[in-house]
């Protein structure tokens, strides 16, 4: 009979984030506890005849790309996403405290897992016009390294000298919290010392049209776009797309402490899984029964009971599936006289579909170190589906100071899939503290 293999002890120690309100990590923290908007008027979704014609783009200075990229990196570099990533992945490796790999040999206990959706939207629409103009040989030689999903962690493996696996996941919603969860059981395993894992999204009408098309992006607030998006309101009418990437550092405990590295908290468990397009599932909504179980699976590997959480950063896109999610949260941890607090940071930077998941698990973990819960914006009145079930007071419209030892943060995405991890406070175990 074989043993049970003990699993290592994993903490964050490094972060970066491009978000649409902020595209630095200090920044970012700012802008969600002031619940400052990255939402603005759009005016190339207005030129094309979009519904909606707001969104969430990052703000970057071509001054700021440039101490990023070489002048000759940057020779036809359409590819919104891999800048986006490689960005907050190189500002994620060096709040690590980490060193880049000399010519010589490649940090083979270093990996990288950074997802996307679809990448270089822009590029590809340049290529498909040069190729159906029999102009092939002006496509470049980066066209492949822009568009192909694994782009933004093969080129930050080449700037850092990443020696252990090095892939690109893509799970629609589920893609940065997902990339998250692989990166810890990469090292959970021993597989690997140091993850860097995210996830990063392109910006642009060739990424958000499908979704204005579907006619599930709001189009009432084109004039007032800091008020597009609004999670848990009984007047949500639909997510804002949104765009940018969010990365963190993930490392085995007794390295980090070898190291004095920053730990920002602890990663104790997580769960992924699908509900197969059954029951209620589909390609676009969610089998609840599927949703729970995640939630429950993801609590239970991390040792932790339903009674220690104290913090939920949900999904909540801003649409009439709110409701069903909050709904899910209840019955997941069977919540009856003690509920956490609850929130969603989609009111200030959108729905950025790819990237969601790690820009949002970047301020779950910003909640952690610094106790506190971001409030939400834009609810003129809960819904009334929430407000039955769920404590008003605990869905916070102002910042929250407060203890908060376990949180546990969940993405669900188009194609049925779900993924939760559960995050702990770190606490310097030698001094107590």
């Amino acid at each position: 009979m074989m043993s049970k293999q003990i699993l290592k002890r994993v903490v964050i120690t490094g972060m970066g984030v491009v978000a649409p309100n902020a595209i630095n990590v200090s920044d970012f923290y700012k802008s969600l506890k002031i619940g400052k908007s990255g939402l603005t008027y759009d005016q190339q979704l207005a030129d094309l005849s979009f519904g909606c014609r707001v969104s969430g783009t990052p703000h970057l200075t071509v001054e700021h790309i440039a101490k990023y990229f070489t002048p000759l990196q940057l020779r036809g570099l359409k590819a919104s996403g891999l800048v986006y990533g490689v960005i907050a992945g190189k500002d994620a490796f060096k709040d690590a405290g980490l060193t880049v790999a000399d010519k010589g040999c490649a940090l083979s206990d270093f990996g990288i897992v950074m997802g996307t959706g679809q990448s270089g939207g822009e590029k590809f629409r340049e290529a498909i016009h040069l190729i159906d103009d029999g102009r092939v040989r002006r496509l470049g030689s980066t066209s492949v390294i822009q568009t192909m999903t694994s782009g933004v962690s093969a080129w930050l493996s080449g700037e850092l000298g990443a020696g252990n696996m090095v892939t690109s996941n893509s799970s629609a919603c589920c893609t940065g919290t997902e990339a998250f969860i692989m990166g810890y059981e990469r090292i959970a395993y021993g597989k690997a010392t140091q993850m860097l894992v995210g996830s990063t999204s392109d910006s642009g009408p060739y990424i958000w049209g499908g979704f204005d098309a579907m006619r599930i992006l709001p189009t009432g607030y084109n004039n007032h776009p800091e008020q597009a998006s609004r999670p848990f309101s009984d007047d949500a009418a639909g997510f804002v797309p949104g765009s940018g990437a969010g990365v963190m550092v993930l490392e085995e405990l007794d390295s980090a402490l070898k190291r004095g590295a920053t730990i920002y908290g602890e990663v104790l468990g997580g769960s992924l899984n699908s509900g197969g397009h059954r029951g209620s599932g589909s390609m676009t909504a969610p089998n609840g029964d599927a949703v729970q179980q995640c939630i429950q699976q993801a609590v239970e590997q991390s040792g932790v009971s339903n009674k220690d959480i104290d913090a939920i950063n949900g999904h909540i896109t801003a649409t009439g599936k709110d409701g069903y999610e909050v709904s899910n949260w209840v019955e997941g941890l069977q919540l009856i006289n003690q509920f956490p607090y609850l929130n969603s940071f989609k009111s200030t930077v959108g729905h950025c579909l790819a990237a969601a998941g790690s820009i949002e698990l970047v301020g779950a973990i910003l909640q952690l170190k610094h106790q506190e819960i971001f409030p939400n914006q834009n609810i003129t009145k809960l819904h009334s589906d929430i407000n039955a079930i769920y404590p008003a007071e605990k869905i916070p419209t102002k910042v929250v100071q407060t203890d908060i030892d376990i949180l546990i943060k969940a993405s669900f995405g188009f194609g049925d899939v779900n993924a939760a991890v559960v995050l702990k406070r770190w606490k310097d175990e030698l001094n107590n503290d």
